[in-house]
């Protein structure tokens, strides 16, 4: 298999030639008609998820098909590999939520493949108003192993990253042994002091979650948990930028601190892909989503209830805003996470890296998915 398009680094034809869902050689070359091509990008990576276009991962009776078509309707928009996120619930329906999830892996290949790894973002969070977010506060805790662990039985091991607040007591030995069983430990939803923060560091934790979201809504001048997070030269953050979620001056001040450790997640809930109105369910309770995207807690305009964006829209909103380029924008929400996660940088294209694609066109109104490819296999075209 070949396909030719521009390349989105530096807009130059280029051909890739796949087998057996890798790339095995990567051409650039020369072409009168270069301005008929498509870009030519890697898949999209998100590490942050909740649902999407109506079917929610946090609700009840979750079922295979579900997850089978919420991957593929993610595929339309250039996602070839993401991370179910699994929020704050009973004992019983996380393990239960989980096991759907183990199930969809091992009885669809392409779901499997197009799964990183779950996200377990609480319970293990802040139960103070703000820090707690959206979630529940009749099922926020502290960490517990025993209980993770029977979790990650039920996931078949598929937790990849666990989001808490250092703010329980105990806090680091969690993190140690999170960690050492190869999970990784994320600061977010957290009230925590800066001391706390940076025992969490030094303990393993190695990412923020949605860094400046899920937080109390007034924070002391400095210090506080948002600087002490920013600062650290250990962290990582993901952050959301779907317009919304934090002003563009804030994006730029982040961006700036951690150009080559900051990841693109979308955050994205059920109700992402829907039209505008209030809605019910398990994130938020109700809550209403406005005709300009923005999805918060009804009644509590200032409170969000995750995002109605995909990480596309994200990609976009960086460009049309001038904030990054194509190709920064671009790798903050597919290559950034992969070098977060397994710990070395990648081009877009390399020889033997596993052929997860993306085609596109780009105009005024931003970026339109062509075709997604997936371990060599076409699973998207729009042409």
């Amino acid at each position: 298999m070949k396909i030719k398009g521009i390349d989105y680094r530096n807009e130059e034809p280029l051909e890739l030639e796949i087998a057996n869902g890798r790339i095995v050689e990567v051409i650039p070359f020369s072409s009168e008609n270069e301005k008929t091509l498509p870009f030519i990008a890697p898949g999209l990576f998100d590490l942050q998820i909740n649902g999407y276009k109506g079917i929610d991962l946090n609700k009840s009776r979750l079922s295979v098909a579900d997850i089978d078509t919420m991957t593929q309707m993610l595929w339309e928009q250039g996602v070839t590999t993401y991370f179910p996120t699994i929020i704050s619930n009973s004992d019983e329906e996380t393990a239960s939520l989980l096991s759907m999830l183990s199930t969809a892996c091992r009885t669809i290949p392409e779901v499997d493949a197009s799964i990183g790894g779950i996200h377990l973002k609480g319970p293990f969070i802040s139960p103070e108003d703000g820090p707690r977010g959206a979630h529940s506060k009749q099922y926020i805790k502290a960490p517990d192993w025993e209980l993770f662990t029977r979790w990650q039985k039920a996931s078949g091991g598929r937790i990849r990253i666990v989001t808490l607040s250092p703010e329980w007591p105990g806090s680091t030995y969690f993190i140690r042994k999170y960690t050492s069983s190869g999970v990784v430990v994320s600061i977010g939803h957290t009230a925590a002091n800066p001391d706390l923060i940076s025992q969490a560091v030094d303990a393993g934790a190695t990412l923020s979650t949605h860094l400046g979201n899920g937080s109390h809504l007034m924070l002391p001048r400095h210090p506080n948990y948002i600087w002490e997070q920013l600062a650290s030269e250990n962290l990582w953050s993901s952050i959301i930028a779907d317009g919304f979620h934090l002003p563009d001056s804030v994006l730029k001040v982040f961006l700036k601190v951690k150009p080559e450790r900051t990841i693109l997640i979308s955050d994205a809930t059920s109700y992402a892909g829907l039209s505008s109105g209030v809605y019910t369910g398990h994130i938020g309770g109700e809550v209403e989503l406005s005709q300009e995207g923005r999805l918060f807690v009804k009644g509590n305009p200032q409170f969000l209830a995750g995002s109605a964006q995909t990480l596309l829209w994200c990609v976009n909103q960086l460009i049309k805003k001038e904030i990054l380029p194509l190709k920064e924008a671009w790798d903050m929400a597919s290559l950034k996470p992969m070098e977060f996660l397994y710990g070395k940088s990648f081009n877009g294209f390399q020889i033997g890296a596993p052929a997860d694609i993306v085609l596109f066109n780009k105009d005024e109104n931003g970026i339109k998915i062509l075709q997604t490819i997936k371990s060599g296999k076409t699973i998207f075209r729009k042409y």
